[in-house]
């Protein structure tokens, strides 16, 4: 039998200014239907014709599909745009989840029994008398004003919980007292940056941030490393899309993202929110999945995308990780390091503790400090790659730690020595621009029932 088709349109998009909310978009002379059935799903009104899904388990992309086959199936005709069909076939998972044991799926009750407890407090029905800190976890007692039952809740956003159950707020605020009395407050706790940042979606739109606009002159070709820094999130997104055996993964915090060679001995952090003078880009190596870090490399968000771009394809390679662990760095590995640089010509001279090879311009540089070289737990940097107006006021930076192996320095010296790429002139015109903000790190919860655990 052939569902009916009702006069009404559902257009599903991505929030232009919260990085996992839900909008959607009514048109059609008999909206009611699909309002009330949005509702019910959770999205919530933000006008006559415009609601919003805004949760605190950055999940919204996937119940807005069982939403769209709710409104199929009920003759509505429904519109998941391209933006919002990449977020829901997305695959991800939370790294560090602290409990292992959970499936996907578990994972996702875990999640909507948290978003119940959201919504039963910011809606009255559950009524916090008091919160207090915990082993670093915020943990709270309420009642629940319909059916006056008392809980004791653990954790904040999506690992919120129900810990225990009293017979009277009395008894549960004794109880609380007891366990928490030295940091006990009245009331709920202030809202977490996820809580505030959901709010803000369900009742506006926002306005993205200001940028400058893509730049309009043809571009010229210049030096490596005076060249555009281009889009790090795109030039990430390519190597992994290029590489099966890299795998990424969500973290506690959203403008964050972990990616792992299979082997778990390779991984690189990517700080999508890096201020100008703050690593983007961590890459680390380990001799064993459980082992202490071999070496690691920092680059700042200004390196040139050409510079980046010959790093990945020398890690995709396989053949740039091995280095020998804890025996000094010998010449040989220096000479090697540095080789290109010296075939092109480059000075070379020694400042204190540091010898350093500079191009003829002196507009880029590499330095290798022989103390932080010989002193392996020292906080200064082996070696430091840069380009700029000189050393200490540099455009970017790439550091290293004295055993990142010299082959993986050997290809970015020839990169620096020989490399050429696109640099463009920017206009003053501006542009609207999607801005993701970062969520504070959930607090692990007490062990789960045993429905959940293995």
């Amino acid at each position: 039998m052939t569902t009916p088709s009702i006069d009404a349109h559902v257009r599903l998009d991505t929030h232009p200014a919260h990085s996992s909310a839900v909008t959607a978009t009514l048109t059609g002379t008999r909206h009611d239907p699909a309002r009330g059935l949005l509702t019910a799903h959770g999205f919530e009104a933000l006008d006559d014709r415009t609601l919003v899904m805004a949760r605190i388990d950055r999940e919204e992309p996937y119940w807005a599909e069982k939403t769209a086959q709710a409104l199929t199936g009920e003759g509505i005709t429904t519109e998941i745009t391209d933006r919002l069909r990449e977020a829901i076939d997305e695959e991800w998972e939370w790294a560090n989840y602290p409990m292992p044991w959970c499936t996907r799926e578990e994972v996702r009750e875990v999640s909507g029994e948290a978003q119940k407890l959201y919504d039963d407090i910011r809606r009255g029905r559950l009524l916090i008398h008091a919160h207090a800190e915990d082993s670093h976890a915020i943990v709270a007692v309420g009642t629940y004003l319909d059916s006056g039952k008392t809980v004791y809740l653990h954790g904040q956003n999506h690992l919120r919980q129900v810990a225990d159950i009293f017979d009277s707020p009395a008894q549960a605020l004794a109880f609380f007292e007891r366990l928490h009395g030295d940091t006990m407050r009245p009331g709920p706790a202030p809202m977490t940056d996820t809580e505030r940042e959901a709010a803000e979606a369900r009742t506006s739109l926002g306005t993205p941030p200001i940028e400058l606009e893509p730049p309009t002159r043809a571009p010229k070709i210049a030096p490596v490393h005076a060249t555009d820094p281009g889009d790090h999130d795109a030039i990430l997104n390519e190597f992994l899309a290029a590489h099966d055996d890299w795998e990424k993964w969500r973290t506690w915090e959203d403008h964050t993202t972990v990616a792992t060679h299979e082997s778990f001995t390779l991984r690189i952090l990517f700080d999508h929110e890096a201020g100008s003078g703050d690593p983007r880009w961590t890459i680390a190596a380990y001799e064993s999945p459980v082992s202490e870090r071999m070496w690691h490399m920092t680059l700042t968000r200004t390196v040139p995308a050409p510079v980046v771009k010959s790093l990945l394809d020398a890690l995709g390679a396989g053949d740039a990780w091995e280095t020998a662990l804890g025996s000094p760095i010998t010449d040989k590995q220096i000479a090697e390091a540095t080789q290109p640089l010296t075939a092109a010509d480059w000075r070379s001279d020694v400042d204190g503790h540091s010898l350093r090879w500079n191009t003829q311009q002196g507009d880029v540089g590499v330095q290798f400090d022989t103390f932080a070289a010989h002193n392996p737990h020292s906080p200064l940097h082996t070696w430091t790659l840069w380009a700029g107006p000189d050393g200490n006021n540099p455009t970017w930076t790439i550091r290293a730690s004295v055993y990142t192996p010299a082959g993986l320095l050997a290809d970015l010296a020839e990169e620096l020595a020989h490399g050429t790429g696109t640099r463009q002139t920017r206009s003053g015109q501006p542009r609207r621009v999607k801005h993701i903000a970062g969520s504070t790190p959930a607090a692990p919860p007490p062990p789960l029932s045993t429905r959940l655990r293995r």
